[in-house]
């Protein structure tokens, strides 16, 4: 079973990469993020078309993770309006800390498909390949 335009859609916002949007068609041969793996270069959408069923598990894995992940940093803000109440304390750092859990699983599933962190992964630097 293939990942679905949605889950494809999702790891490409989660590794840091840009929408490529309706103008052309993604394929194999068109892409804006493309990878380097030794000698073979290969663009992100061949990468996540061509995944084992193993390989797509464990991205699944990683999307199921980084949705609940990502659902706790908006939810954080239910608890910005208390500082304090009773003995229990509201942990300042709370939206950070979370930003920093998810950051750091975004940064692993990059490294699981061995590709480096997108510009919307703060820190990121963009892998670019000429395209001839």
């Amino acid at each position: 079973m293939a990942l679905t335009d949605a889950q494809m859609t999702d790891c490409r916002r989660f590794m840091g990469y840009p929408l490529v949007g309706t103008t052309q068609p993604i394929n194999g041969n068109q892409d804006i993020t493309y990878m380097a793996f030794g000698m073979i270069e290969m663009s992100l959408y061949t990468r996540l078309t061509t995944l084992t069923a193993t390989e797509e598990a464990i991205v699944v894995s990683y999307l199921t993770t980084l949705n609940t992940l990502e659902l706790a940093i908006t939810s954080a803000s239910d608890n910005l309006d208390t500082d304090e109440a009773s003995v229990w304390k509201h942990n300042k750092n709370e939206v950070s800390d979370r930003e920093g859990l998810f950051d750091m699983w975004r940064r692993r599933m990059c490294a699981f498909f061995g590709i480096a962190p997108g510009p919307g992964l703060s820190g990121g630097g963009v892998l670019t390949l000429s395209r001839a």
